[in-house]
């Protein structure tokens, strides 16, 4: 059985904490974030977390959504609606890398500029705001036995490859 079994056999809860117990948590659980996700964490819709949510995750890839030849972000996002799937709440990925604790590591431990890192999971989530230069949601990756919460940026010309994995909400 995968971490991803494990993880749709159960219900991840979303939300209840502040900003700085959320940080907490992830400090004392030795989750690293690069410099976009500090921002995105920093962002204003974290300020109020509001009430816990619990929620069902997908995982799958950009293939598996049937793109075998790559998307954008908006292709990817509505063929995964098409198929049943929705959005996470903004704030999902930090609570998701709590949860996930398995992930594997990835196979190389290079920077990735203008394609997803091998082994990363993309939280697909509603932009934090209309501009290419903040950053667009975050990514959960494990480098050498250290867990990630990543913050990336792209903009809707980006073409992710059919390999790049996506986390989706599913409803119902």
């Amino acid at each position: 059985m995968t971490a991803w079994d494990l993880l749709n056999a159960r219900s991840l809860v979303v939300g209840g904490l502040t900003r700085d117990e959320l940080l907490a948590l992830l400090r004392s659980a030795g989750v690293l974030l690069n410099a976009h996700a500090e921002t995105l964490v920093a962002d204003s819709t974290f300020d109020d977390s509001g009430s816990p949510d619990v929620i069902h995750l997908v995982e799958c890839s950009v293939g598996d959504l049937g793109l075998p030849e790559g998307a954008t972000l908006s292709q990817i996002y509505d063929r995964a609606q098409s198929r049943g799937l929705h959005l996470c709440p903004p704030m999902t990925a930090p609570y998701l890398r709590l949860a996930l604790r398995s992930q594997a590591s990835a196979s190389d431990t290079g920077l990735s500029s203008g394609r997803a890192p091998s082994g990363s999971l993309t939280v697909a989530a509603p932009a934090f705001r209309d501009d290419d230069e903040y950053p667009k949601g975050f990514y959960l990756r494990v480098i050498a036995g250290q867990q990630w919460l990543r913050g990336y940026r792209c903009d809707d010309q980006h073409l992710w490859s059919p390999q790049d994995r996506f986390v989706f909400r599913a409803v119902g």
